[in-house]
């Protein structure tokens, strides 16, 4: 299976930015499995390929791709997904949910990036474009270190640094500057607060306050975080 060969078979073109990425290699992550992280990561951790140490980001090989938008067609798909819908996955988090080129959402020759829940019948909004939803996974990759596993400080900062070797010539030049200076800040401890007075305590090169700041400066995008229903069904 190929890129074209879905696209054909689907009737819509992926960006350039991804096409580039197939080519570069940013794409191929082998095949998922139970030995996966023993056997194939460590040939990808110090050269990463696309957003592979981002949080809850599972990229689809281009087999499984072709599989997910298949699944997502189907009439029988318990998702009961509108055809006039038309979602590309392209990564998967850790309980099933998508992230999709909305390709019948296209505006301006730019495909934004949505999430698809997998357990509720909603779709939201992440960026414009590819190379926007890149540069937000890495600010928030920046915003949250893994504390829960034990990641140290100096695991962060060589994660974040080799990420960002992999990935910056894939951003705007801006966006490149602005996560290159994060990188060189030093790691602070924040409170995020949480619904009902609760608060949450995290570790990074910027706080959620910040990240926000950023994203509405850097990447402004109306549709940001908003909703859509993607089934008629029920």
């Amino acid at each position: 299976m190929t890129l074209s060969a879905i696209e054909q078979q689907y009737g819509f073109s992926y960006p350039a930015l991804y096409r580039q990425l197939e080519r570069d290699g940013m794409l191929a992550v082998g095949e998922y499995g139970p030995d996966w992280y023993k056997q194939v990561f460590p040939t990808l951790k110090d050269r990463p390929t696309l957003l592979l140490h981002a949080d809850d980001v599972e990229l689809l090989n281009i087999e499984s791709v072709a599989d997910a938008v298949a699944r997502l067609l189907d009439a029988d798909d318990y998702r009961k997904i509108d055809p006039a819908f038309q979602f590309i996955p392209f990564a998967q988090t850790g309980a099933g949910d998508y992230y999709c080129f909305f390709a019948s959402g296209q505006h301006d020759g730019e495909l934004p990036i949505v999430l698809l829940w997998h357990d509720q019948n909603e779709a939201q909004y992440l960026a414009k474009n590819l190379q926007d939803f890149m540069f937000y996974m890495l600010l928030n990759s920046m915003a949250d270190q893994d504390t829960y596993n034990e990641v140290s400080d100096e695991e962060f900062r060589d994660q974040l640094a080799k990420t960002l070797g992999t990935h910056a010539r894939y951003l705007t030049p801006e966006q490149a500057q602005v996560l290159s200076a994060l990188l060189a800040r030093d790691i602070v401890d924040y409170e995020v607060v949480l619904p009902k007075g609760r608060k949450e305590a995290h570790r990074g090169l910027l706080t959620d306050i910040e990240l926000a700041s950023l994203r509405s400066e850097f990447i402004p995008y109306e549709k940001f975080d908003s909703y859509f229903a993607y089934s008629t069904a029920g």
